[in-house]
């Protein structure tokens, strides 16, 4: 998955999708009827009108297979579920509703989190987007949750009118807006899946310890694998372009010039890859400075001075002062972009800030990875 940079909705949803009727109730939209053929449907339960589907509660290796996959960016976008009602054990109408989002990851943490109890899970159409980029981006809305409540049927399967949310959804969802117009009541859970349990048990009451969403070492390395991958196709264009720059000047031929000095250029650019994406989240909370930006240039400067300290810098030749000085430009450059890929890794990012930083960013970036280039061909015939 990209990381998350949307934490907060851009607009206020006022209405939903489906508009009240005259006394008051939304209108219903097409039903919502999940599959009864994903491998992670156990069986089904009886609903109101017909059946509905039951899951197991255990991960499978497919299910984690499936993980390692969407980690690494490989089907991200399609890892989903059927939006719609399921069955955790042997509910009855008395038994809570949790809500979570269709991709799929999402889906299994709430599923495995309710290991042994009986529940309902309630799944919203976020486009395959987890449920706090998609709480940022609309999806994982009000608009949507008063659809899908109407489209599964839940107010027929339950009698209380009950519903619970993770924490992370709430930038999301108006609550005064659903109880309006479906007379649930929400209650925010726990940041964590793992969390839900205990929740339910004290009676819908969470710990501070609950909401506090934190971004420890492991869980800012999971977000690193992605990263690499969504980095692999741009940078073979690069290396490429980077190789066949160096193959013109100097006194060898074009072949013996990329063999010269085309290794060291392709590493000097590579290492910035490695800041950004490695070094940056690993070491983010202790990188001076609050701009990824220049969190980003911090992490790739001294890896890359270590690269031309092992080569050695001839400050008297011009040439390859001009070399160095373009590789640097490159790398810095290309660590701080991919370090932006890790606004939603952090504690104190927002929506606004993220726009803000990206206005001035993005252009220096740009600007400083072009005069890199022009650095580098310069070089290449002094």
């Amino acid at each position: 998955m990209k990381t998350c940079t949307d934490n907060l909705p851009e607009k206020q949803v006022l209405f939903p999708v489906a508009p009240p009727g005259e006394n008051g109730t939304l209108k219903s939209g097409p039903p919502a009827r999940p599959r009864m053929e994903q491998d992670f449907v156990t069986g089904s339960v009886d609903g109101p009108s017909e059946k509905i589907p039951q899951v197991s509660s255990e991960l499978t290796w497919r299910d984690h297979l499936g993980a390692i996959k969407a980690r690494c960016g490989i089907g991200r976008m399609h890892y989903t579920v059927d939006p719609g009602l399921y069955a955790i054990g042997k509910p009855d109408k008395k038994s809570p509703v949790v809500v979570t989002a269709n991709y799929k990851m999402s889906f299994d943490s709430i599923r495995s989190a309710l290991h042994g109890r009986n529940a309902w899970i309630l799944v919203l159409n976020t486009k395959g987007i987890n449920v706090w980029c998609a709480a940022g981006k609309g999806t994982f809305g009000t608009e949507e949750l008063l659809r899908m409540i109407e489209a599964s049927g839940l107010k027929d399967v339950v009698v209380h009118r009950e519903i619970i949310l993770p924490q992370l959804g709430a930038p999301g969802v108006s609550a005064h807006l659903v109880k309006r117009y479906s007379n649930f009541n929400i209650h925010y859970g726990p940041v964590y899946a793992r969390d839900v349990g205990a929740y339910i048990d004290s009676g819908f009451k969470a710990t501070a310890r609950m909401r506090r969403k934190t971004f420890s070492l492991f869980e800012r390395a999971v977000l690193i694998p992605v990263e690499i991958v969504s980095a692999i196709k741009p940078a073979m264009i690069i290396i490429t372009i980077i190789l066949f720059i160096c193959g013109f000047g100097k006194d060898a031929g074009f072949m013996q010039n990329i063999t010269h000095d085309g290794p060291f250029a392709v590493t000097v650019f590579l290492s910035g890859i490695f800041s950004g994406t490695i070094l940056t989240p690993l070491f983010l909370p202790y990188i001076p400075g609050r701009a990824f930006t220049t969190k980003g240039i911090l992490a790739g400067l001294p890896v890359t001075f270590i690269l031309f300290y092992i080569r050695g810098i001839d400050i008297k030749n011009l040439s390859e002062t001009l070399f160095e000085l373009a590789l640097l430009f490159i790398a810095t450059s290309t660590s701080a972009y991919l370090a932006m890929n890790f606004t939603g890794a952090s504690t104190y990012t927002s929506l606004s800030g993220v726009k803000k930083e990206m206005r001035w960013a993005l252009p220096f970036e740009i600007a400083a990875g072009l005069c890199g280039f022009a650095l580098l061909v310069l070089s290449r015939f002094f």
